[in-house]
């Protein structure tokens, strides 16, 4: 995928780093007989909102996880979930194709996949106001302070979220990076459409399984910080 696969408009951040990796052949075989029901490419979405009712086969709350990585976490919290249209987004294919064989293994009928780039989908295919929640875990957080200007969690990404949750519907964030999380927080707090459902940091939801990247950042003594807030009517 180039950045103009993605990008009709120059932009300076996007919900994604381009990264190689082939499919192994049981990722090939699930991309091939899984992808054609279970997903879709945002480049090649029709103008306008995504038909999401017709796409489930259902009406049902509607949430969107933004880097779903290889689909471990993903996939146990829609099992979880059976009564929410989930909906996860994520550039890197064998990501997606490890994450349709998860949710071949369990069963799953609540889940759909995009690749892609979120800020295009929810720019130009998600309406405002349709979302009860927005899931946002282990970004890449770009650690040298030269690159910041590339984290996904800036004030005007922010703003596009809070603009498509629905009234009360709410936006989870996740990282180990202290730094990160504290750009996040004042992020969060200076969008007039969002408030902090606690003082500073939420409590680690006991639903919101161990990933990778939080087991690791445990070993190398870093803390993981959530943070959730809602959307307030306006």
């Amino acid at each position: 995928m180039t950045p103009t696969d993605q990008e009709p408009r120059k932009r300076s951040v996007v919900s994604f780093v381009h990264r190689g990796g082939r499919m192994t052949v049981g990722q090939a075989k699930a991309w091939e007989r899984r992808w054609p029901d279970l997903g879709r490419q945002v480049q090649d979405l029709p103008d306008g909102p995504l038909d999401v009712d017709s796409w489930f086969g259902r009406s049902a709350p509607l949430l969107l996880e933004i880097g779903s990585g290889m689909g471990e976490t993903t996939a146990r919290l829609a099992e979880a979930a059976p009564e929410v249209n989930y909906l996860a987004v994520e550039v890197y294919q064998p990501g997606l194709a490890q994450l349709m064989l998860r949710a071949e293994a369990l069963g799953l009928t609540n889940l759909r996949l995009l690749r892609g780039d979120a800020v295009v989908l929810l720019t130009e295919h998600i309406a405002p106001g349709s979302l009860s929640a927005v899931r946002i875990y282990f970004p890449d957080p770009w650690p040298k302070k030269k690159h910041h200007k590339r984290r996904l969690v800036q004030p005007e990404f922010i703003a596009l979220v809070a603009s498509r949750l629905a009234p009360g519907g709410t936006v989870h964030l996740a990282t180990d990076w202290e730094n990160y999380a504290e750009q996040m927080l004042d992020v969060l707090s200076g969008e007039p459409l969002l408030r902090n459902r606690h003082a500073d940091w939420a409590p680690r939801p006991d639903w919101r399984p161990v990933t990778k990247f939080e087991s690791r950042a445990r070993e190398e003594g870093r803390i993981s910080r959530d943070l959730i807030f809602e959307r307030v009517p306006g």
